[in-house]
């Protein structure tokens, strides 16, 4: 139990990632605040209590610095403290950069680089010490796709946000990483294969699969296991990293060439 009574705030947990990092924390003892906009987060926390649990859910939006304030507020009366924040929230469209609005961009720029910065720094005044684990992407620090220009330069931010609050937090005794995950079996997938083909979208995840070395994607329990490593005393001695989880897929130099 290496997050036994570990108070976590996880954003975005109530599907894809944030939901796989949010169960794999309760197994491992942890007392989680699950932050969501979506309204299935109400069926999740019902789900979870039920198999007891000590959970709770927020339904905010991370966009909303003064709302964020007092549901982190709100987290630390209950539980005391905050031990570990999980900045999983975040959003992708893929659309051609020549077409994209401003609206598109600002979209992605908002959730994924203010709402993270509004999040932690809200969380910031009730932990002593602690974890902080942010999600990034392989896409933006170390690979992409066309259509991805909005998503891939804020991941690729947030990598330097990782890196920089890292050396700022190291003093307070307050540990920052960032996960880069690759390609996961999560719903912002699912979308993009539908987005790619509505006939036939489990064929775009079959030709996804085909270029990972491991010849599948990764589920969102696996993510959460490297959370939790992150996120307990096991991984004591690193901080401002990037940690890649992507079954292999950033490997090949080109796969057209092999023996």
């Amino acid at each position: 139990m290496k997050l036994k009574d570990k108070v976590a705030v996880v954003t975005g947990g109530a599907m894809g990632n944030g939901l796989g990092i949010v169960k794999v924390f309760l197994k491992y003892g942890a007392k989680v605040a699950i932050l969501d906009y979506d309204q299935h987060l109400d069926e999740v926390i019902k789900t979870l209590k039920n198999q007891n649990y000590d959970v709770e859910g927020y339904i905010c939006d991370i966009r909303d610095k003064d709302k964020i304030e007092g549901v982190m507020k709100e987290i630390a009366q209950k539980f005391g403290r905050i031990d570990i924040l999980v900045n999983n929230a975040g959003v992708a469209k893929l659309e051609a950069f020549d077409k994209m609005t401003d609206e598109v961009r600002d979209f992605h720029f908002d959730i994924n680089i203010k709402g993270t910065w509004n999040v932690t720094k809200a969380a910031l005044s009730y932990m002593e010490k602690g974890s902080i684990v942010n999600l990034s992407s392989v896409t933006g620090p170390m690979v992409a796709d066309a259509g991805e220009v909005a998503y891939a330069t804020t991941k690729a931010a947030l990598l330097g946000f990782t890196k920089s609050l890292a050396m700022e937090l190291v003093t307070r005794n307050i540990r920052v990483n960032a996960i880069l995950p690759g390609y996961i079996m999560t719903p912002m997938v699912e979308g993009i294969a539908k987005d790619t083909d509505k006939e036939n979208p489990e064929s775009v995840v079959d030709g996804i699969a085909k270029g990972i070395p491991m010849k599948r994607l990764g589920t969102i329990l696996e993510l959460g296991e490297l959370a939790a490593f992150l996120a307990s005393e096991e991984s004591s001695y690193i901080t401002g990293e990037g940690i890649v989880i992507d079954g292999g897929s950033t490997l090949p130099e080109t796969m057209s060439v092999g023996v």
